[in-house]
């Protein structure tokens, strides 16, 4: 299994409201919770019961597109609200990824790292001492982990903040973002992806779930051609109906339905009629 550890605040946790989007189902894609791999099921990183659709979900189905062999792992970790300043080498945030990743590393290879914060860090000319701060944030995590060389992902901040609702205090994202990029554009291994036309929520503050599939296919596209994205795919419509057209393994139906069953979305009867359905297919 190849693994991915997820970090920042909440638009990498995924605030995207589910039900605006089709679901994706892959048996090979997993998460970790509660010290175990289990299908990936969105909300993949729960750090709140308002979490949602995240950019992971896209991002590890474009990645089991070019990987047909192998199994996806992902390390959710982000936290909503955090400060680039909660993410400090001796604060929890950073000592809980720091756990989780060597946790999994017991049973996957750590090949990359997915990061999006800086809306919490938008104001007060906290911009000035940013690049140092993740850059003792990202030089750490990279030697406690051993893995110097492991890819670094680095998602711009979208133009709809600093406009509305809670959007409205993040005035100096702009300057973050040039940070951000500047960061990756210097640092080994770091690659940049920009937020250009993504929207928002009505809080003006999140990525809404349709955008936030978007930018999970930039994540794999910077990943996976090791460069910058710096403008939209012009086929990211495309590639999502490749994720939403997929036709579901047998395990993968026994899951949907097993949840349905559990949710009280079907009868006991209809579960047992799909089960056997399932079974003689």
């Amino acid at each position: 299994m190849k693994s991915f550890l997820m970090l920042g605040q909440s638009n990498m946790a995924g605030r995207g409201f589910i039900d605006e989007v089709p679901p994706i189902y892959n048996e090979r894609i997993q998460m970790l919770r509660n010290g175990q791999w289990q299908m990936m099921t969105e909300p993949i990183n729960y750090d709140r019961p308002v979490s949602g659709v995240s950019l992971a979900g896209s991002f590890a189905d474009a990645w089991c597109r070019e990987n047909q062999e192998d199994t996806i792992g992902l390390i959710p970790c982000a936290e909503g609200g955090s400060s680039l300043d909660d993410w400090a080498i001796d604060k929890v945030l950073f000592k809980h990824a720091i756990s989780e990743a060597k946790f999994a590393m017991q049973t996957s290879e750590l090949v990359g790292i997915l990061w999006h914060q800086g809306e919490s860090d938008s104001f007060n000319g906290n911009y000035k001492v940013y690049y140092e701060k993740l850059l003792v944030i990202i030089e750490t995590l990279r030697k406690e982990l051993n893995t110097p060389d492991i890819p670094l992902i680095i998602g711009g901040l979208p133009d709809f903040l600093g406009k509305e609702g809670f959007g409205k205090n993040c005035t100096e994202y702009a300057l973050v973002n040039k940070e951000l990029e500047k960061f990756a554009f210097e640092q080994d291994n770091c690659y940049f992806v920009t937020a250009v036309g993504l929207t928002s929520n009505p809080d003006g503050i999140h990525i809404d779930a349709v955008s936030q599939r978007k930018f999970g296919l930039r994540y794999f596209e910077a990943f996976s051609k090791k460069q910058h994205i710096l403008e939209q795919l012009i086929n990211e419509n495309e590639l999502l109906e490749l994720s939403y057209s997929r036709t579901y393994t047998k395990t993968e139906k026994m899951y949907i339905n097993s949840m349905d069953f559990a949710l009280g979305k079907i009868s006991y009867d209809e579960f047992m009629a799909q089960v056997m359905k399932i079974n003689n297919d």
